[in-house]
């Protein structure tokens, strides 16, 4: 039910203008000086530097669809960078609204174990440099939103049977209750295709960043208590119903030679919902979720070696998903 967990922190360093109000050249002296230092901690000293001035549009728009870098990036590159880990699961990004965006990612649900490795390399990080920090706010951020641990928490999650059971209203109304924030598959301003749900922490301030990791594990784990919920009153009240749904979706995916990406992401979670429920065998999650990224269209493009219209992209979205599913 929880495809990943992403903890995300922003720091900045004292006596340096913010990076929106930054000139090319102060942007130049503070990335090459944040570099030097990113390089020589143990995490990442052997991580990939990518500068943002040396891709194409589509390179920085699959690193986006990777999550590797944000959309923000794509659209302001010059003097930006990325240091990421050779198997993506930490990075560090340079000169976006932060002058420094740690993050750590790992599949499941596997928040304080993120956490660690992040809060990790943030400490040695922090030997290095001098953050922007106040006794009273706490660490200092280029947006008033994030002022104070700077600590973004959030899971992206499958929730197919609170959707069916018409419960995911209430359920959502309940995390804003105690302030998490519940986007689209990809964070703000996203919409949410296929049940897929990424709940975050709405406050850094005024909360310890060990609470926040408890608290967002906590709540994430009452949402999926709901989730298995449904699911077993959708067994026990419309099994034929729900078999019929999902035997119908893989049919579909199975046989398609033309699929957009939204129908795509509804009939995978479909067919995620089979896997969980043993409706269906014989499918890894794992390939399902791998699907999930490489049906985007920059990585369809990049996956064919040329630029393709819409009308190419989901025939080449077909193929693809019938050769995984064979």
């Amino acid at each position: 039910m929880v495809l990943s967990t992403r903890v995300r922190m922003a720091r900045n360093l004292d006596k340096w203008t913010f990076t929106h109000w930054s000139k090319k050249e102060v942007l130049k002296e503070l990335g090459e000086k944040i570099k030097e230092v990113v390089l020589g901690t143990k995490l990442l000293g052997d991580g990939l530097l990518i500068n943002m001035d040396d891709l194409s549009e589509m390179e920085r728009m699959m690193l986006a669809e990777r999550r590797l870098i944000s959309q923000k990036m794509v659209r302001l590159f010059q003097n930006r960078s990325l240091i990421v880990s050779k198997d993506e699961g930490l990075g560090v990004m340079i000169n976006e609204e932060d002058h420094l965006r740690l993050y750590a990612t790992d599949a499941g649900l596997s928040v304080k174990k993120v956490f660690s490795k992040v809060n990790s390399l943030d400490d040695q990080l922090d030997k290095k440099l001098n953050y922007a920090f106040s006794e009273r706010f706490g660490y200092l951020t280029a947006c008033p939103t994030n002022v104070g641990t700077g600590l973004r928490v959030s899971t992206l999650v499958h929730l197919p049977g609170l959707v069916l059971n018409n419960d995911i209203r209430q359920v959502i109304d309940g995390m804003r209750h105690v302030r998490l924030s519940v986007r689209g598959t990809y964070g703000e301003g996203s919409e949410v295709i296929g049940n897929f749900f990424q709940i975050s922490n709405s406050i850094t301030l005024g909360l310890s960043e060990v609470e926040t990791v408890e608290n967002m594990e906590m709540h994430i784990r009452k949402v999926l208590e709901f989730e298995k919920k449904a699911r077993n009153r959708l067994m026990k009240e419309a099994h034929t119903l729900l078999e019929d749904k999902v035997y119908r979706s893989f049919g579909v995916l199975k046989n398609a030679r033309i699929i957009n990406s939204k129908e795509a992401m509804k009939l995978i979670s479909d067919v995620r919902m089979g896997v969980g429920l043993k409706i269906l065998s014989d499918i890894k999650l794992s390939n399902l979720n791998e699907m999930l990224t490489r049906l985007q269209p920059i990585h369809l493009q990049n996956f064919s070696g040329k630029a393709m219209t819409p009308e190419e992209r989901d025939i080449a979205r077909a193929d693809l998903i019938r050769s995984v599913l064979s």
